[in-house]
């Protein structure tokens, strides 16, 4: 075979296998992925960057895709929260909580459904703690321990080293906010700034 022919050869079924390969790792990672998947990942990308603006423009083309998507509609709620945007989070919150009951309702050995829904009732109650409705707050908080409490009780050990060494938990912000209502009105203390600057969102 001439040697020109045999580089050509070589060179065209290098470039072939190369494209094969591209093609294949981009259907694995895009096209052969439940549908929204991929957007609500890279909303959560930029959620945990702090980009709000375009973390809601991916979650809310997961949502185009599928309505339905629980990772788009946890990602939209969390950067309502952070926005301040505390009435469309209530929203987002709520929608979440009552589809999550439904599916425990139809498959109660569910462990995720029941770990989405104990950070949803957390968060709801972080929102109702930062509009001072405390009563509510608790309750969330309350309701998230016994749904599962080990999913909300404070960060993992990469979090803890990367964010804070003691972080405000769902626990220890129930234990306080219970046992500041029982005080009398004019010597309940429900916030201290720099505690709370220490609650955080949690993700499922």
């Amino acid at each position: 075979m001439n040697a020109n022919v045999l580089r050509r050869f070589i060179t065209i079924a290098f470039v072939a296998t190369l494209v094969m390969m591209t093609a294949y790792y981009f259907y694995d990672a895009v096209v052969d992925r439940p549908r929204g998947d991929y957007e609500a990942e890279k909303g959560d990308m930029h959620l945990s960057s702090g980009e709000f603006d375009k973390a809601l423009s991916w979650f809310n083309a997961a949502l185009r895709r599928d309505p339905e998507h629980l990772g788009a509609l946890m990602g939209r709620s969390a950067v309502f929260i952070s926005r301040g945007e505390h009435a469309e989070a209530m929203a987002e919150l709520d929608l979440i909580i009552d589809r999550l009951h439904r599916q425990l309702d139809e498959a109660p050995e569910d462990s995720l459904a029941r770990q989405a829904l104990a950070v949803a009732y957390a968060n709801r109650g972080n929102v109702h703690d930062r509009e001072a409705r405390y009563e509510q707050a608790l309750e969330d908080y309350v309701m998230s321990l016994r749904i599962d409490s080990n999913i909300v009780d404070g960060p993992g050990l990469v979090d803890k080293i990367v964010h804070d060494p003691r972080p405000s938990t769902v626990r220890k912000r129930a234990k306080y906010i219970y046992e500041q209502l029982k005080l009398p009105p004019g010597e309940r203390v429900m916030r201290i700034p720099e505690l709370d600057a220490k609650q955080r969102m949690y993700k499922p």
